[in-house]
């Protein structure tokens, strides 16, 4: 499997480790894409893998997956073509997905072009049960409830407080790199409109915590992630790095686990 990854910074340093020095995949990644040329010529050779600056040089390569691995902006900007050059692809920036009719498009495009979409369940869990409730229409509350320091969430506070409370789809609008776990559970569930969430700056805690809430015909579920961070990143959780990983190593595998 020849991998390419869109990003050069802490998420495509990190998979490059597993990957090619680690060997912790199938496959290598043979390229990687970015604006950064520094960091980008450091990453090539640190672990052999070839930087482009071109986009269109990066995709006429012989990629079977590219991983974006950058910004909600950059996202926007490149995904699509990655498709369209009939590439698999994975995306870490969910919030791209604020707007539900771009993420329909990108499907119709994939569906057309024979390639898949692939959207990790990044810091949190629980997806399998909201899809699952969702196949019949069983279910009708979704909650998540976001509490991170507040180096994670780039504010200033001395002491706990609630910062921001609404639907997924505002919570992506004012904190789009903190928080792509509510737009996946959105998508997951019951929509960014429907899906509630409560965001909360505590200054004494040192894991990023998720605790996810749903309730329908199914029953109930209530879910805590308590998150380590990157040690070269506290805005980014060790877990979203993984899952990345994580539907690299099973894409393809005969055996699936879950839905």
């Amino acid at each position: 499997m020849n991998i390419g990854i869109i990003g050069t910074g802490n998420i495509a340093s990190y998979l490059l480790e597993q990957i090619n020095k680690l060997q912790r995949a199938e496959g290598q990644v043979i390229a990687i894409f970015g604006r950064n040329q520094e960091m980008g010529q450091q990453l090539s050779e640190r672990f052999e893998a070839d930087f482009y600056t071109d986009l269109q040089g990066f995709l006429d390569l012989p990629l079977d997956i590219v991983v974006e691995a950058a910004t909600v902006e950059a996202a926007g900007i490149y995904v699509k073509h990655v498709v369209e050059h009939q590439k698999d692809l994975v995306v870490s920036s969910i919030g791209v997905f604020k707007d539900i009719a771009f993420l329909e498009e990108l499907k119709r495009l994939a569906e057309a072009k024979g390639t898949h979409i692939y959207l990790p369940s990044g810091a949190i869990g629980g997806l399998d049960v909201l899809q699952s409730a969702k196949a019949a229409d069983a279910l009708d509350h979704v909650q998540i409830t976001t509490r991170k320091s507040p180096a994670s969430l780039g504010v200033e506070a001395e002491e706990e407080k609630v910062i921001f409370e609404g639907s997924a789809f505002e919570a992506v609008e004012k904190f789009p790199k903190n928080i792509n776990v509510a737009l996946v559970l959105a998508i997951a569930g019951i929509g960014a409109e429907k899906t509630k969430v409560r965001i909360i700056v505590d200054p004494d805690i040192e894991q990023n915590t998720h605790t996810i809430e749903a309730e329908g015909v199914f029953g109930r579920m209530e879910l805590q992630v308590q998150n380590n961070p990157m040690p070269s990143n506290p805005k980014t959780s060790l877990l979203a790095a993984l899952s990345i990983l994580s539907v690299l190593q099973n894409r393809g595998s005969a055996l699936r686990i879950g839905n």
